[in-house]
């Protein structure tokens, strides 16, 4: 059965705080370097450029703006995220220190280099197949 309880009742009872005390810490970086983070952007909407370069046409104005958009929300609203309240420790990790240290990943740790291959392969290889197909395009 439920019982009611009045405000009264619950009031004498409760212990209501004017702000809530944060007990834990907390960190929203994503470690790694932000030119890591700006390359990605970068390669990524160097895509988008080099086919709306390579295949202009009024029909994919549009599209290339929309999906222009998506990538940067896509970055933008994590970069926001890690700004929010509670204010947090966490910061980035320095390029130097990535160089001497290297990154804990679940197979193990690894170097700068194996790090910036890992989190650049797939827009270095989007990049490089937008440049193809444009290149393909124009000698046909």
């Amino acid at each position: 059965m439920s019982k009611h309880f009045t405000r009264e009742l619950v009031a004498e009872q409760a212990i209501i705080l004017d702000s809530p005390q944060v007990t834990h810490e907390v960190d929203r970086s994503f470690e790694l370097p932000k030119g890591l983070y700006v390359a990605t952007v970068g390669l990524y909407l160097g895509f988008l450029a080099v086919m709306a370069a390579g295949l202009s046409s009024p029909g994919l104005i549009i599209p290339m703006v929309i999906f222009t958009l998506f990538i940067v929300a896509g970055f933008g609203l994590p970069a926001v995220w890690t700004r929010m309240a509670p204010e947090h420790r966490g910061r980035n990790m320095s390029w130097a220190k990535l160089v001497r240290d290297g990154i804990a990943t679940h197979t193990g740790r690894v170097t700068a280099r194996d790090a910036a291959v890992q989190v650049l392969i797939l827009p270095v290889l989007i990049f490089c197949w937008g440049v193809t197909t444009v290149t393909i395009a124009a000698l046909v």
